[in-house]
């Protein structure tokens, strides 16, 4: 069996959807898993019905109609009856009519995991594809909401119960949700935001896939993001432990979780474009590591930083107890460190600038801690350097902090 996965930008609309039909249909002969994320920016709506819904503005349902709208549109165009909707919609209208949990990462997995239904609602029914499993009965978490921690076990007894019912005749297409599960009782949880290949690898994994394959706008794995370097480099093939490294500095190609289930069974991703499908984009797969010369470097760009020095106000070492008390603030607000680096009397991190958890996280510290931060800064990451390519790309701005590895540099810049 393969594994596919296709994101929001690969069902965004109606051509979008018969374009998927189309590669599916490469594959006539094969038994597919097809995982689906929620279409176009859905989950980005969505958000935003879920701040409503918690702030009880009585805007909600007009956000809400203007997202089924959507939906009904693109079922419309695609001659699909509407009563297929009519029940996931209904069911979220009633939601909204409620009271909202207190907490809100709560409230924002049970509304925004609808993204996900509603489009394998349209898809599955386009594709007169009646095998469809609900991400939600099959994968099964902790309740960690909006990044629930897989219960891996658990997982793939459902996941090979629920997918033998369905593969009966052959070939098999099964459709699934990405970016969704639920914890052991019931309560719908999100996976982490862009999650979908995450669940992808989940399924790739649990059924013992022949291969899993990641459908984008790009052909492939390039070396830099296009939006910023115009001599970009598509990757042939990459090792597991290159394309963990890159997702884990903030590349956006591929989720970062989702190579790990994929290694442990040695399943083949490919990642391949839904533009030009009869390319066969990168293949990521246990390569041996070549030297460090022979690779072709890549680069991360991270904007809006903000670089945060944290020194004990009675200029006494930082030692474990004060790491303990900083990352303990720092995972109870969700705050990911995209950089550190440690001295006798300061801790540096390097964090996104999200204003609301920085306050937090200065209220949470200013007692103990004497802070000073800079921000608007850059984090370049290269990937297999030298320092000729660092200085092309830093030029003349100032680097305020640097951080190396044998095959990896990282440098804050103004």
């Amino acid at each position: 069996m393969k594994v596919f996965k296709f994101g929001g930008a690969s069902v965004k609309d109606a051509d979008a959807v018969r374009n998927v039909q189309k590669i599916i249909g490469r594959f006539i002969d094969e038994d597919l898993l097809i995982v689906f994320s929620a279409m176009g920016k859905t989950t980005n709506a969505l958000e935003k019905v879920t701040e409503a819904w918690i702030k009880h503005n009585p805007e909600v349902i007009d956000l809400l109609k203007t997202l089924t709208d959507f939906h009904y549109s693109i079922a419309e165009e695609l001659k699909i009856d509407k009563k297929v909707l009519n029940n996931r919609i209904n069911t979220l209208h009633d939601i909204l009519l409620t009271e909202p949990p207190t907490f809100y990462d709560e409230a924002y997995d049970m509304i925004v995991s609808f993204g996900e239904l509603f489009s394998t609602d349209i898809i599955s029914s386009f594709l007169n594809a009646s095998n469809v499993v609900d991400a939600r009965e099959v994968i099964i978490t902790d309740e960690t909401h909006r990044n629930g921690s897989v219960k891996w076990d658990q997982t793939k007894k459902n996941i090979l119960h629920a997918v033998s019912r369905l593969r009966a005749g052959k070939p098999a297409l099964i459709i699934s949700q990405g970016f969704i599960g639920s914890t052991g009782n019931g309560k719908p949880v999100t996976l982490g935001r862009e999650g979908s290949d995450f669940s992808a690898a989940i399924f790739a994994w649990a059924l013992e896939a022949e291969e899993m394959i990641i459908w984008k706008d790009v052909p492939g794995v390039l070396n830099a993001d296009p939006r910023y370097f115009d001599d970009t480099v598509k990757l042939e093939k990459m090792s597991y432990r290159d394309a963990i490294e890159l997702a884990y500095y903030g590349a956006s190609v591929i989720h970062p979780k989702t190579i790990q289930p994929l290694q442990n069974s040695e399943i083949p991703l490919y990642v391949r474009s839904f533009y030009d499908p009869g390319q066969t984009g990168t293949l990521i797969y246990s390569f041996e590591e070549r030297e460090h010369g022979d690779q072709i470097p890549s680069f991360i760009i991270k904007h809006d930083q903000i670089l945060m020095s944290i020194s004990p106000r009675d200029f006494s070492f930082i030692a474990e107890g004060n790491l303990h008390g900083i990352f303990g603030s720092l995972s109870q607000l969700g705050i990911h460190i995209n950089m550190m680096q440690l001295s006798a009397i300061s801790f540096s991190i390097v964090i996104d600038n999200i204003s609301e958890k920085l306050e937090s996280l200065l209220i949470n510290l200013k007692e103990d801690y004497r802070i000073r931060y800079n921000s608007g800064l850059e984090l370049i990451t290269i990937r297999y350097y030298d320092q000729g390519t660092i200085d092309k790309i830093v030029g003349s701005r100032k680097v305020l902090l640097e951080q190396k590895s044998r095959t990896t540099v990282q440098l804050v810049v103004e």
